[in-house]
């Protein structure tokens, strides 16, 4: 269909059958537009095409004016034309997500027929901004000293954190939710001229994918959620398993792998003498934070657990963590007063943008119960039991937000073609747990299980099983069993002559 009865139409499509957002057919001028294609400017988006397009500010009033630009991304398939369009996001919530088909590139079964689409969502990256301020409440003091003054400055923290994200973001801060981005995201399938999409959705892309889904079933061609939230919860009950997951991850995985190679190390030769060597310089950087050369700020006990916290998401990372950490242990054990140069460039740095996109979703969008009494008895609950990241809680901002009337239509599958989920056993960040309750939850989805794996994050990163399942559905639609496995890829060695240190994944923070 084309012309003013294809846009009408799509009008109505566009704006009925969500909880919140109006049904009247109200005119929307942002339907007759087109995406300018054109070389991507950017170095790190070298081989992409870049363009822009305007989507309402609020869908509830789409004709008022108000607008916000979304900044996309395409790989352009290598064959001819596309045959399809597949949709992407790193996750986050609040991930810029235009340089995500970058990754996709080698992966000659997928760009060989579709056409990869790269997202930054509304609130983040090149698209309209939220933002805090810069503040960032979870490196202003370690959160496992628990005396009264340090709790109160951690949940004073919080609450300043709630306060600067919104104030600072204003009315787009309200607008910035799961509701709002499936929507932009349905506008980008009609201007993309399709009648169905194709997704693929890491971490936090699983709740968006699962969204979508559920607000346009019949928009759905094939899903593949990766590395998955429990998107038939809420943000509180996923954030509240970071502790968990984080813990079996760093336990499991990372502690005995450091320990078999001492020789290279030097932090012990058992899982419990490196924690026990992780817990000793934590002690002393608490104690004594060590200055950065060249006047880069300082390493704390916060730091240690934050570039920690971060290397469980993939296992390439696990050498670039086991050389900060033996390096601190070794500055600290010497009483040195300056860390390494090695701990400057081991440290991720976060947009502004996201951390606000980041709050904007995860307090927005669903209901949040604690308050400040309640929040501290379940930060030394979780504490105790998951020591590296149970004490942190990176959704405590939610507690003092004014969220706005927000119902979201909940995920069940009902009407929705099957789904793709991929789940390695040891996610840290989201734990597999949470994935097969939402499996169970949500109806027609294939769940695939990688065995013996824990990283975050799984097609396309070097797991020829899943690469071949996944794309075999995605291309060729090939439905897999209800439940399936694939083997997970061993961990790496760090005195292998090849072995290399890698960047972190290109997915978003913190899922």
């Amino acid at each position: 269909m084309r012309g003013k009865l294809a846009v009408a139409v799509s009008a109505l499509l566009l704006t009925a059958g969500a909880p919140g957002i109006a049904r009247a057919a109200e005119p929307n001028p942002h339907l007759d537009q087109a995406i300018a294609w054109a070389p991507c400017a950017e170095p790190e988006l070298q081989g992409l095409e870049c363009g822009t397009f305007t989507t309402p500010m609020d869908w509830r009033t789409p004709a008022d004016g108000r607008a916000v630009t979304i900044a996309v991304s395409r790989l352009k398939p290598e064959g001819g034309p596309a045959r399809g369009s597949v949709l992407t996001n790193p996750g986050g919530p609040g991930g810029a997500g235009r340089g995500l088909p970058g990754l996709f590139a080698g992966r000659a079964k997928l760009v060989g027929s579709m056409e990869v689409i790269g997202i930054d969502v509304r609130g983040t990256g090149a698209s309209g901004n939220t933002t805090c301020g810069g503040f960032d409440f979870l490196t202003i003091t370690d959160v496992r000293d628990r005396r009264r003054a340090n709790t109160k400055l951690i949940y004073d923290a919080a609450e300043l954190q709630a306060t600067a994200c919104q104030v600072r973001s204003g009315e787009f801060g309200k607008l910035v939710n799961t509701e709002q981005t499936v929507r932009d995201l349905d506008l980008l399938r009609h201007l993309l001229g399709r009648e169905k999409i194709n997704w693929i959705g890491y971490s936090g892309g699983s709740w968006m994918g699962a969204y979508y889904a559920t607000y346009f079933p019949e928009r759905v061609d094939r899903f593949v959620l990766d590395s998955n939230v429990d998107f038939t919860s809420t943000w509180q009950d996923i954030f509240d398993n970071f502790g968990f997951g984080f813990e079996r991850r760093f336990r499991t995985d990372f502690l005995p792998w450091v320990a078999r190679y001492d020789g290279l190390y030097h932090l012990g030769t058992t899982a419990e003498q490196v924690r026990q060597a992780y817990e000793t310089t934590r002690a002393k950087l608490a104690a004594a934070p060590l200055p950065v050369p060249g006047g880069g700020g300082v390493v704390d006990a916060t730091l240690l657990d934050l570039v920690l916290v971060q290397s469980q998401y993939s296992k390439q990372m696990f050498p670039q963590a086991a050389d900060f950490l033996a390096a601190l242990a070794q500055a600290t054990a010497a009483d040195a007063r300056t860390a390494p140069a090695a701990a400057a460039t081991a440290v991720a740095q976060y947009p502004d943008a996201a951390n606000g996109t980041l709050y904007a979703v995860l307090c927005n969008d669903t209901r949040f119960r604690h308050n400040r009494t309640t929040l501290a008895l379940e930060a030394e609950r979780l504490g105790r039991q998951y020591p590296l990241f149970g004490y942190y809680q990176v959704a405590a901002p939610c507690a003092s937000w004014d969220r706005p009337a927000l119902n979201l239509r909940k995920p069940t599958g009902r009407g929705v073609p099957p789904v793709l989920m991929v789940q390695s056993v040891r996610d840290p960040a989201t734990p597999l747990e949470g994935a097969q309750r939402a499996h169970r939850n949500f109806a027609g989805s294939r769940l695939l299980t990688v065995t013996d794996e824990g990283d975050h994050g799984v097609y396309a990163f070097g797991n020829a099983c899943v690469d071949d399942v996944v794309e075999a559905f995605i291309v060729d639609g090939v439905v897999p069993p209800t439940e399936s496995t694939c083997p997970g890829v061993p961990l790496p060695d760090p005195t292998a002559p090849t072995a290399a240190q890698v960047a972190p994944t290109p997915l978003g923070w913190p899922l």
